[in-house]
Order: structure tokens, then C-alpha cells, then sequence
């Protein structure tokens, strides 16, 4: 919480104290300050030891699309069947390897970035996940919006989609 003013037990960091006295702060008004975020530390400190959040562990593999779970490991390496597969239809080697070395860096950028957040305390992979879940769920909401919006004779170029794609029936 606040790791640029505030020491790892919640009290505010002397050099942080110091610099807001010589800026001309009150300084009851700095114990206040200090006095509030500690108090909403330690609730949140008694919260984590009482009643942590599950803590889930997504991969890069977990965001994988189903298409790409059967192209790929989870390491972001081509799986053999798919290279023998695709180089029966024509696409290159030079061309696999290319598709293999976006992946991995993808799988070692989502890793990385994973790893840095963990260290602060933020489930990146969770936080992803429930992003892509409330995008499935608005655009869902959105297709049922548009065949309401059919029924009633709204003109269909006012539409968010193609209703021939969409709609049937």
C-alpha cells in the first residue's frame, strides 16, 4: 500500500514525514494522515490472515484460444502433430518458426509480467481473466440487445453487429 510513502508495517516513511513537515504541512495533519492509512492497513492485514482471497494461478496457456492449444504447448513451443500437419498444407518452416517465437515470447512477456505483480501482491492472471469474462458477458448482452432490437423493426444499420451473422430467428 502506498510503497513509495509507507514502510512494509504501515507507518509512514521518516524521509516522506520530513519532506511533507519542510513543504509546510501541518503535522497533526501528517499523524492523521499516517494515523487513517495504518488503520486501513491493519484491516486489511487482519482480512488477509483471516479471510484470504483464493489465490489462482492462470497460466499463458489458460488464455490460449482452443485453436492454439492444439498448435502449441504451453510453453509456447509447436506441438509435432502440428508441424507435420502444417507443413503437409504448404506453410514453411521459416513460417512455424516464426509463429513458435511469437508465442514463446508471448508465454515469457505474460510470465514476467505475472511474476512482477505477484511480488505486489495482484493476481495478473486473475484480473485478466475476469476482463475477457466481463467481455464475453457484454458482448452476449449485446447480441441479445440487437434481436430485441430486430423484433421491434430497428433499422438494421443502427446495429452493433451483422444481424445475418448473429441473428437466427
Amino acid at each position: 500500500m502506498h510503497g513509495k510513502e509507507f514502510n512494509p508495517d504501515g507507518t509512514l516513511k521518516a524521509e516522506v514525514r520530513a519532506n511533507n513537515l519542510a513543504q509546510g504541512d501541518n503535522p497533526l495533519a501528517i499523524d492523521s494522515y499516517e494515523a487513517r492509512l495504518k488503520k486501513q492497513f491493519e484491516e486489511w492485514k487482519h482480512l488477509d490472515e483471516t479471510d484470504p482471497e483464493p489465490w489462482v494461478d492462470y497460466t499463458a496457456y489458460d488464455f490460449f484460444t482452443a485453436e492454439e492449444k492444439e498448435q502449441f504447448h504451453p510453453d509456447g513451443t509447436l506441438k509435432r502433430e502440428y508441424i507435420e500437419y502444417a507443413t503437409s498444407i504448404g506453410i514453411t518452416e521459416s513460417a512455424l518458426a516464426r509463429m513458435e517465437y511469437k508465442k514463446r515470447n508471448e508465454v515469457a512477456s505474460y510470465n514476467r509480467i505475472s511474476a512482477y505483480n505477484k511480488e505486489r501482491g495482484i493476481n495478473f492472471g486473475a484480473n485478466k481473466m475476469r476482463g475477457l469474462q466481463e467481455d464475453a458477458r457484454r458482448y452476449n448482452q449485446n447480441v441479445q440487445q440487437m434481436k430485441k432490437d430486430l423484433r421491434n423493426g430497428e433499422e438494421v444499420s443502427s446495429l452493433p453487429f451483422d444481424p445475418d451473422h448473429f441473428y437466427h430467428g
